[in-house]
């Protein structure tokens, strides 16, 4: 265990916060008024930890195998919860819709795996930091956006269309960054499904 890997860990310990905060806040005593504040809060701390540790890790010449998977795994969790919890309460957008995000993280993750039970090592993607990327300005936007619905400045009908909106453009890219990952790793990907001659 070092800090990078418990920067990670924090992340995937911190995330249930969200749902348990968006969905219950009424049952533990939180204004309405101060729900996006407190998202906002768990968001910054999950997003600020994934660069500091990805950065520690390089500086500190920590980078560990345990740490390339943590790395990834938490920031599927943090943004797949993220758009699960968004498919109730004010924003609602289309449960289907965050399969895709789910689907695409099954998907890579078995086709690495399998790769790696060959001996094929996929690289990770710069496209695949960019879904990230995308994925947490998506969250983090949506969640700005809940301050002026809360204050009543912004209908619900708005927020959830620009919601909807936001989440979609994410799930086309991240359906791209799938595509792109299989076509440039088909060559390892088909040599993984093949038998051995004996």
């Amino acid at each position: 265990m070092n800090v990078a890997h418990f920067l990670t860990l924090m992340r995937i310990v911190l995330i249930p916060l969200f749902p348990v905060i968006y969905l219950g806040y009424e049952s533990i005593g939180i204004s309405e008024i101060l729900v996006p504040y407190f998202l906002l809060i768990i968001l910054a701390i999950c997003e600020i930890s994934d660069l500091i540790d990805g950065y520690w890790a390089r500086k500190k010449g920590m980078v560990t195998d345990l740490g390339k998977v943590l790395d990834p795994m938490a920031d599927s969790i943090t943004h797949i919860a993220v758009f699960f919890t968004f498919s109730q309460g004010w924003v609602s957008i289309p449960i289907l819709l965050v399969f895709v995000f789910l689907y695409r993280e099954f998907l890579i993750n078995t086709l690495r795996t399998l790769c790696a039970l060959k001996n094929y090592a996929l690289a990770a993607r710069k496209s695949g930091k960019a879904k990230s990327v995308i994925q947490a300005v998506v969250s983090i936007f949506i969640v700005i956006l809940m301050i002026p619905y809360t204050l009543g400045y912004l209908s619900l009908s708005a927020l959830r269309l620009v919601s909807l909106i936001a989440i979609s453009l994410s799930a086309v890219y991240t359906i791209i960054t799938a595509v792109e990952y299989m076509y440039v790793n088909k060559e390892y990907i088909i040599k993984s499904f093949e038998r051995k001659k004996h």
